[in-house]
């Protein structure tokens, strides 16, 4: 196993624990740091839509260009960039309504007294926003795993921007969960698992894509990556950054994640 991969995987096991990450601030911090998570999320949606549309579709049409010609090639990038978010809008509609994973939460709710309520219905929503969380979860794993192959420094900006968003998602298992138990264990290892769909997807990436990973294949999976991300930036990470919001923080937010991301492909030029 190459150097590539092994850093693939490690990318990918970052991103999805970072749901983790989510349950233990719900535990051992009393407030919801609201500025924080709308600037974190903002910036989260900065890079991925900056790195999408400047980067990742580019090196995909050069891909399939070099390969199909001019007509054929830009044909295919675009048709397989909305592929990527046709992909994920039927994953989205998959998962009802009530058990929405990007449900705002905060850490305060854990704390109002008489908040465990022992009610069966709420840890039946947890698990599904548990599971919810796990099926978004995969196709980002399969996008962070073949960035990273592709460019490791590409790889780790989607891989940061992904743990960030992937922050409050952790609340929000943990939450209903508490809610319904009063048992930190069993709410940390419910979001923990639903991260766990992250490495999944890149074990899947690479056992099933990666043997046929031709430069036709590597621009279709590209571009639907830069899809997925775009569509994930609008539908998720910007409403909930604005959700949070004060004073135009997600914004600046946005701006700084694509300033960042703008600087470090200057860079490495």
């Amino acid at each position: 196993m190459t150097e590539e991969v092994l850093l693939a995987f490690l990318f990918t096991l970052f991103a999805g624990l970072a749901t983790g990450i989510g349950s233990l601030l719900a535990f051992f911090t009393k407030t919801t740091n609201t500025k924080f998570l709308s600037f974190a999320l903002g910036f989260s949606a900065g890079v991925m839509i900056y790195v999408s549309l400047v980067d990742i579709f580019v090196k995909a049409k050069e891909s399939l260009v070099g390969e199909l010609g001019e007509v054929g090639g830009n044909w295919l990038t675009v048709g397989s960039f909305f592929a990527g978010m046709l992909l994920i809008t039927f994953i989205d509609r998959l998962i009802p309504n009530q058990t929405n994973p990007h449900e705002l939460k905060k850490i305060e709710d854990m704390k109002k007294p008489g908040a465990v309520i022992q009610d069966p219905q709420l840890l039946k929503t947890g698990t599904f926003v548990a599971l919810a969380i796990g099926i978004h979860n995969f196709p980002e794993g399969i996008a962070t795993f073949v960035s990273t192959i592709q460019d490791p420094a590409l790889g780790l900006a989607i891989a940061i921007a992904i743990a960030i968003h992937n922050i409050p998602e952790g609340i929000a298992v943990s939450v209903p969960i508490y809610y319904a138990t009063g048992d930190k264990k069993k709410a940390f290892k419910l979001s923990f698992l639903s991260g766990l769909a992250e490495p999944i997807g890149a074990v899947v990436a690479f056992l099933i894509l990666m043997p046929f990973l031709n430069d036709i294949m590597f621009g279709v999976i590209f571009a639907m990556v830069a899809g997925i991300m775009v569509f994930i930036s609008l539908d998720e990470l910007l409403p909930a950054a604005k959700k949070y919001d004060e004073a135009h923080i997600s914004i600046y937010g946005l701006i700084g994640g694509m300033a960042v991301m703008a600087l470090s492909l200057l860079l490495i030029i």
